[in-house]
């Protein structure tokens, strides 16, 4: 499965699919404040900012996922409800970890809603370990909101 760099051309498409994701796996699990603030634009704002550290996977102009790096932290992966099973996280994981550990970042960490359990199962068969719970200061247009996250964390090999 081929994995390549976002392009800006697929902000929308992205944004959407980000809306769609996170609304269907976390807004069940997150403050309703939180979920009022996660907005289509708002998911396209971010996305604007974090571009040129966004990997895909899918056809140009209409990518089945997408993930995000920054620091030693995989930041976003998301994948529309259309690709799950299909390989696309896993593919997408993958590069962010070669990515991180092309950085120098010997141990990658990740933050995932707490009760998330299907993404919980998916970084643990994936090799990541859950090392406990901590607030994240999630970004929003009304500032930082704070949210209850697992923190997952996993050894690199560097390649530097």
């Amino acid at each position: 499965m081929q994995v390549r760099p976002a392009d800006a051309s697929e902000i929308d498409h992205l944004a959407q699919l980000w809306h769609d994701a996170w609304h269907g796996s976390h807004a069940s699990l997150a403050p309703p404040e939180l979920v009022r603030l996660r907005t289509l634009s708002s998911f396209r704002d971010r996305l604007a900012v974090m571009l040129p550290n966004i990997s895909v996977v899918g056809p140009a102009g209409a990518p089945l996922g997408f993930c995000a790096i920054r620091d030693g932290e995989l930041y976003q992966l998301f994948v529309s409800s259309e690709a799950h099973g299909a390989g696309v996280a896993a593919a997408l994981i993958v590069d962010a970890e070669t990515r991180l550990a092309a950085r120098g970042v010997e141990l990658a960490w990740l933050a995932c809603a707490v009760g998330n359990n299907r993404a919980a199962r998916f970084y643990e068969k994936s090799g990541w370990r859950n090392a406990g719970t901590f607030v994240m200061l999630s970004e929003t247009s009304n500032g930082p909101f704070p949210v209850d996250q697992w923190r997952f964390e996993k050894r690199l090999a560097c390649s530097t």
